[in-house]
C-alpha cells in the first residue's frame, strides 16, 4: 500500500520541476519535510496501529481510505499544477495563480479519482478483496480530495505581498517582503488541511 503511493507520487513529482519550481507563491517545494509526512501519513498510520491493537478489518480499511485521499490530492496537485488554463477556486470559481490552495483543473480533478482508484487496486490485491472496493475507495479518496480543496479554498489561510501585488501561502514572501493574511484562519495551514482531509477519508472507509 505504502508503495502504491510513494512510487506514483515520486514519478509524478518529476514531471514539469521547471514548471514547479517556478510557483514561488507556495509555501513547500521540493522534498516533503516531516510535517508534510506526519500530514499525510500520520492518520493512516494511527489506523495501522489501532489494527494492530484490535485486529478489527475496519482499522485497515481506514488505513486504505486514508491513503486513497493521500493520493488523490498528490495526483491532482502534481498533474493539475502543469495544466495550460488557470485553475479556478473550487468555492469560488474564481481564476487563481497555479499550485494555491483551493484550485481546481479538469486535468487534475481527473488525476484524483484515477489516484484514489489506483489505491484501491493496490488495497484489493494486498487486502484479497472484492473489485467492488477500488470503486469504493476511488469514491471515498475523491470525496477527501474534495474535502481538501474546499478547506484549502475557505479556512486554509491566504496572504497577499504588497510590494508583488501577489496572493501567495508564504511569509516572508520570496522578495523578501511580510506579506499580510487575506483570508483563512491563522492557524489552518496545507498541512492541516491535508491531516483533516485523510481523517475523512479514514472515517468514510471505516463506516462503509
Amino acid at each position: 500500500m505504502l508503495l502504491a503511493f510513494f512510487v506514483p507520487s515520486v514519478l509524478l513529482s518529476r514531471l514539469g520541476r521547471a514548471r514547479k519550481r517556478a510557483l514561488v507563491d507556495v509555501g513547500k517545494q521540493g522534498p516533503r519535510d516531516a510535517a508534510q509526512v506526519f500530514a499525510n501519513g500520520g492518520v493512516a498510520t494511527l489506523c495501522a496501529l489501532f489494527f494492530g491493537l484490535t485486529h478489527e478489518h475496519r482499522w485497515a480499511l481506514a488505513f486504505v481510505g486514508a491513503y486513497a485521499v493521500a493520493t488523490a490530492d498528490t495526483w491532482a496537485t502534481e498533474i493539475g499544477t502543469l495544466a495550460r488554463g488557470r485553475p479556478r477556486s473550487i468555492a469560488t470559481f474564481q481564476p487563481l495563480e497555479p499550485g494555491l490552495s483551493g484550485g481546481v483543473t479538469v486535468s487534475g480533478t481527473l488525476a484524483a479519482f484515477g489516484g484514489a482508484a489506483w489505491l484501491g487496486l493496490a488495497a484489493v490485491i494486498a487486502l484479497r478483496l472484492g473489485l467492488i472496493v477500488v470503486f469504493a475507495v476511488a469514491v471515498i479518496g475523491f470525496i477527501g480530495s474534495l474535502v481538501d480543496s474546499m478547506l484549502g479554498a475557505t479556512l486554509q489561510e491566504l496572504r497577499r505581498c504588497p510590494a508583488c501585488e501577489r496572493t501567495c501561502e508564504i511569509d516572508p514572501h520570496v522578495c523578501g517582503t511580510p506579506t499580510i493574511r487575506v483570508r483563512g484562519l491563522r492557524w489552518i495551514s496545507n498541512d492541516l488541511v491535508n491531516g483533516l482531509a485523510t481523517a475523512t477519508g479514514a472515517l468514510l472507509a471505516f463506516w462503509v
